[in-house]
């Protein structure tokens, strides 16, 4: 009788993994439009930064994205837990702020041509002495956890949508595995990022002779010229990335936009059904933002910053 037992909760064991790896693997393909304007977002948020400075402001953009996540993820399991109607209503209000971020930063884009982290970056040139460095560097840390903390609160609602109608025990499971995971993730590729131009630096400032030696330099050289570029294909394709995964998910909320998309791809194979899907949620995505920046400029107007 205790072997059987034994099996049977090594079994529940297994299954219950299998369930909370299946659905990680969908929650992380979901949230990976956030990740991608994430990466670009607080990349730039830490740039200008001293050389020696910038691992220690991302180190504490982490700490902070941490204790964001501690904050939203009981958060979306009480809602889950007490008022699971609402979640779909969040989901849609989070796709289509999505598809608002990502349309009003193509419109910043094309009808303002200052740069908004400009005269921050100035005045953290400018300092004089420790003190001024250390405040302006508070500065920049408090405005990419805000940052963090919206994102973040779009990646949980997000996974949250994927894991509703799990066992409580699996929801927690894959909520903290995504918290943890997108955090790690996130924050390693952005310190890995910003020190990219130091690591070309060094490399190519290298000294010797010989093939592998000129190998490095000209690697160093690479890097150099690819790291202003990867930032730009970064916040490309996060933008691109918002539009697709809003979109995903107002085409999945609205009934009738489903049915539309479902008898456009019948009869297809794969591939086009994938392109047929993605072109469409790229579309909703796009005039979805551009419906709700209209909407929202109109009310500033009218309203004022209020």
């Amino acid at each position: 009788m205790a072997g059987t037992s034994l099996l049977a909760l090594i079994d529940d064991i297994a299954s219950i993994l299998d369930d909370v790896a299946a659905m990680s693997k969908v929650a992380a393909k979901k949230t990976a439009g956030v990740l991608g304007d994430d990466l670009a977002l607080n990349a730039q948020q830490v740039s200008g930064v001293n050389a020696d400075r910038e691992l220690p402001v991302v180190w504490a953009v982490a700490k902070g994205s941490m204790i964001n996540k501690a904050i939203l993820v009981p958060l979306a399991l009480l809602i889950s837990a007490f008022i699971p109607w609402a979640i779909t209503p969040l989901l849609m209000i989070g796709g289509a702020y999505l598809c608002y971020e990502g349309f009003e930063k193509i419109a910043h884009k094309y009808l303002h041509s200052e740069d908004p982290h400009a005269e921050r970056d100035a005045e953290l040139a400018a300092a004089k002495t420790d003190a001024d460095i250390v405040k302006i560097e508070k500065q920049k840390i408090k405005g990419a956890i805000r940052t963090d903390f919206i994102l973040s609160a779009e990646i949980i609602v997000i996974s949250l949508g994927i894991v509703a109608g799990a066992p409580f025990v699996n929801q927690i499971t894959v909520m903290v595995l995504i918290a943890v995971a997108m955090t790690v993730g996130v924050y390693g590729l952005v310190a890995g990022i910003v020190k990219i131009d130091d690591a070309g630096l060094y490399l190519s400032s290298l000294e010797g002779r010989g093939g592998f030696r000129h190998a490095l330099r000209g690697l160093g050289g690479f890097l150099l010229g690819m790291a202003p570029w990867l930032m730009k294909a970064l916040s490309f394709l996060g933008t691109i990335a918002m539009f697709l995964v809003g979109g995903s998910i107002l085409t999945h909320g609205l009934p009738w936009a489903h049915s539309l998309i479902d008898t456009m791809t019948h009869g297809h194979n794969g591939f086009v059904n994938t392109l047929i899907t993605g072109a469409s949620d790229l579309v909703v995505g796009i005039v979805t933002g551009a419906i709700v920046l209209a909407v929202v400029t109109l009310a500033s107007k009218m309203f004022g910053k209020r």
